[in-house]
């Protein structure tokens, strides 16, 4: 039986999004947002010199078909990525009303989002008192830090010392529909701030708040740092999805990354996590040793977390290259039948205002199909497209593209 590997290169946008103009960052709308072009153009410049030089050279990648997304998607050309593809290829359009993880991995595995997300409102404080006065119930605290909309690091920076002084925990949002809780892991306690997020969770869920995400840290002032355990708690789909078809047909599906978390763990027989190093190393496995039939799903998530949300161009392309390379080492040893779909969840251009995700189109690559051009497809028809591969039912209105 063939085997499928749905690889989301977090974040990595093609733009094009034709409702880009309804999504903003800081007041100004997405239209005209295109992470991957905006990036090789960075590059081309001589504008991205931190960490490397030169143009955008990701040669894997566009042979999969990547320039010609970007191309399709958007009507531009990224500079550097030209090659001729040899892969099926294609850009996807999410219909879900957010460009947020959860909608855009839903999406993906089928499943648009059949309701509206809850935002906070951008001001201070962001969040209701009934919910302040749950955490601090939660928590045994007084009162809670932050409570207000920022990006994580520029939160440790501004209350961390606080944090240490009181142990009150560090409550923030973003454009997202997500509630984000930062505690010290040696002060606070790792379990603690996990029971904490887990408690809230469920009111939270019924606000429609897509998200509750613990975000643990190290460090002292000014030397603050994320530690590898956060813990998203994330609202269940509420209808079967990619995972769960493949579990009821009696598949195996492993979830690399964040998907085990993303989907409430629904239809998913094991996890393996670690930072996107060690991810590219559980995706090696995968790929070694998963069974036939089996359906892995995995999440790469630090051009979103590292460089897209800080806007680090270099970065971004530091982190394309090396994934480029990486993926050009597992190709090879592909089985016969083997499908590799790579595509990503939303955008997040780091050339763009605030510090947002971005409304765009996104590439979907795939290996082990041959050569050829799908064409502009819904979100959705990725996770119809892998079910027909894995010749297993599907629901939804994802349509195959095979």
């Amino acid at each position: 039986m063939p085997r499928a590997f749905l690889v989301v290169m977090d974040s990595v946008g093609i733009g094009g999004a034709p409702d880009a103009d309804r999504f903003f960052n800081d007041g100004t709308p997405d239209t005209g947002a295109n992470t991957l072009l905006h990036i090789a153009e960075a590059c081309a410049a001589g504008h991205a010199e931190d960490g490397r030089s030169g143009p955008l050279h990701l040669p894997n990648l566009d042979r999969l078909g990547l320039g010609r997304a970007v191309t399709l998607a958007s009507g531009k050309a990224a500079p550097g990525l030209e090659a001729a593809p040899e892969g099926y290829w294609g850009a996807a359009t999410e219909v879900s009303a957010g460009k947020d993880t959860p909608s855009g991995h839903w999406e993906l595995a089928g499943l648009p989002v059949p309701w509206d997300w809850h935002y906070f409102p951008v001001q201070t404080p962001a969040f209701p008192e009934e919910v302040t006065r749950a955490i601090c119930d939660l928590a045994g605290t007084e009162g809670i830090l932050g409570n207000c909309h920022g990006s994580g690091t520029v939160m440790l920076d501004r209350f961390g010392a606080e944090h240490l002084k009181t142990g009150w925990p560090i409550c923030y949002t973003s454009a997202d529909s997500v509630f984000q809780i930062a505690a010290h892991e040696e002060v606070f306690g790792l379990d603690p701030l996990l029971a904490l997020c887990e408690g809230i969770a469920p009111i939270l869920h019924e606000m429609r708040v897509g998200r509750v995400i613990a975000r643990p840290f190290l460090g002292e002032p000014g030397a603050f740092k994320r530690t590898g355990n956060r813990r998203d708690y994330a609202i269940a789909p509420p209808e079967p999805i990619l995972t769960n078809w493949a579990q009821e047909a009696g598949r195996h599906v492993l979830a690399i990354g964040k998907i085990g978390d993303i989907l409430s763990m629904a239809g998913i027989d094991a996890v393996r996590k670690g930072d996107d190093a060690t991810l590219m190393g559980h995706l090696s496995d995968a790929i070694d040793s998963q069974p036939d039939g089996s359906l892995t799903f995995a999440n790469f998530v630090e051009f979103d977390s590292l460089w897209g949300h800080r806007r680090d161009v270099s970065g971004y392309a530091r982190a394309l290259k090396w994934f480029d390379a990486e993926i050009g080492r597992l190709l090879p040893r592909l089985r016969p039948g083997d499908l590799l779909c790579l595509t990503a969840d939303h955008g997040n251009d780091p050339t763009w205002t605030g510090t947002d995700h971005t409304r765009e189109r996104v590439p979907v690559l795939m290996a082990g199909l041959g050569a050829g051009e799908m064409g502009q497809i819904a979100f959705t028809d990725v996770a119809a497209s892998i079910a027909d591969h894995l010749d297993i039912p599907s629901s939804g209105p994802g349509k195959s593209r095979l």
